[in-house]
């Protein structure tokens, strides 16, 4: 047997963890860097962020997910720049050289250019911003206790920027929290003042689906509360006022910015493979553009093909699905068969926007309601990596939902270290 070709993905996300997955005991020896020890759920990030699941429920430690591989290996690193014409891939810990270097290290938020709005808003592209979202949700009802009249109501607008799943489905938990939750927590206060926004630039929320899920969605919102304004642009944000567009403004001091994703970049990529959204371009079998032997997936790869000129949506069905069919084309390699062009196979979409209230995209029709809200979380359960997990997160949900509450609101702060000998011990 001849030296086994290497491998680097960089990037733990639906794709290359799936592809590392694929890849698990074959004859390719495979190196999977990623900046955390772990998979993140992203699709339930919000339940994070509103304390209904704990961050444990939708982190996948990476090496008990290889445990029994024979040749994955894994390395925690920030990513530094590639060489693609030595084949090197530089990191803060070593260098690592490879034969194939599979980016899939995704996109995170994008503020527009906006130096104020990314100083002040709150994202939500990774479990420490959702933790960081509790805390700063959790923190605010306790200083709506003791705030002046004059501070109160900027304490009590939550300002959700981005009508998109994400968006939506926020304003929704934050909508039954405040019914089901606050009135418990804090008899002693009244939180009818409470306003949640939900602010999107496009003539409808979740704007990509059918124009009946997108009614449904508005109206769902509408009845829980939520203050829904389409065709509304954010143009600053200076951590007390929200400055729009058309010259309003909303008092608050919770922003939460879910309006748009840009890629992440590596230098050492040229410009000329990288396009608008700063995705990288790639053929139909995901190579990048004017580089060899190096590809990318997933949300960061910007794909052409006569069904989507415009390149693929960026969901993770997207980024499964080319994690799969690149694993198979490696795989076809070592048979000297060849590759195997993407094509994406639209499976629909989803979104919830609160108990019994969700909607559902299928590719030849839609549904609303009931339905589809238990679609949507059989659709999420299946997804979710281990059994330990799946039943942690259902037990979880059967609990809010039979009583509408949920014992996890707990404000986790990061301690400071404290010199004994001078504040005492015991």
């Amino acid at each position: 047997m001849g030296i086994k070709k290497k491998i680097v993905i960089i990037g733990a996300g639906f794709a290359g963890l799936r592809l590392a997955q694929d890849l698990e005991n074959t004859d390719f020896d495979v190196l999977l860097i990623d900046k955390n020890n772990y998979h993140q759920f992203q699709p339930l990030m919000y339940q994070v962020a509103t304390a209904r699941l704990e961050p444990a429920s939708i982190s996948f430690p990476l090496r008990k997910v290889f445990q029994h591989s024979k040749n994955v290996r894994i390395r925690i690193a920030n990513v530094i720049r590639v060489d693609t014409e030595n084949k090197i891939l530089k990191t803060s810990i070593a260098d690592f050289d490879y034969d194939h270097l599979v980016i899939a290290f995704g996109c995170t938020t994008n503020y527009f250019g906006n130096a104020q709005i990314e100083k002040f808003a709150f994202p939500m592209k990774s479990v420490p911003e959702a933790i960081q979202l509790r805390n700063e949700i959790l923190q605010t009802f306790e200083d709506a206790l003791i705030a002046s009249p004059e501070e109160l109501q900027a304490l009590m607008n939550f300002v959700i920027v981005g009508g998109g799943p994400t968006g939506v489905e926020l304003a929704g938990a934050l909508s039954e929290m405040k019914k089901n939750i606050l009135p418990k927590d804090y008899p002693d206060k009244d939180f009818s003042k409470l306003t949640i926004y939900l602010l999107e630039g496009s003539p409808n929320v979740l704007n990509p689906m059918s124009v009946d899920s997108q009614k449904m969605a508005r109206k769902y919102l509408e009845e829980l509360g939520v203050i829904v304004k389409t065709s509304t642009i954010v143009s600053n944000y200076d951590g007390r006022n929200v400055i729009l567009q058309n010259g309003d403004s909303i008092k608050s001091t919770n922003v939460i910015w879910a309006a748009g994703i840009i890629g992440n970049t590596l230098e050492g990529i040229p410009l000329e493979s990288i396009t608008r959204g700063s995705r990288f371009i790639v053929d139909r079998f995901n190579k990048i553009e004017n580089l060899e032997n190096v590809y990318a997936l997933g949300d960061i790869a910007f794909m052409t093909t006569v069904k989507y000129p415009n390149g693929h949506p960026q969901v993770a069905s997207v980024a499964i699905e080319q994690a799969k069919v690149l694993a198979n084309s490696f795989k076809r390699s070592l048979k000297n068969k060849s590759k195997i062009e993407y094509e994406y196979h639209d499976k629909g979409s989803m979104a919830t926007v609160g108990k019994r209230k969700a909607v559902v995209d299928l590719p030849k029709f839609s549904f609303q309601g009931r339905l589809a809200w238990f679609t949507w979380m059989f659709i999420h359960l299946m997804l979710i990596l281990s059994v330990k997990n799946k039943l942690s997160i259902f037990i979880n949900w059967m609990f809010s939902y039979f009583n509408n509450d949920s014992t996890l609101r707990v404000l986790l702060k990061p301690a400071t270290k404290v010199d004994c000998a001078e504040k005492g011990s015991y």
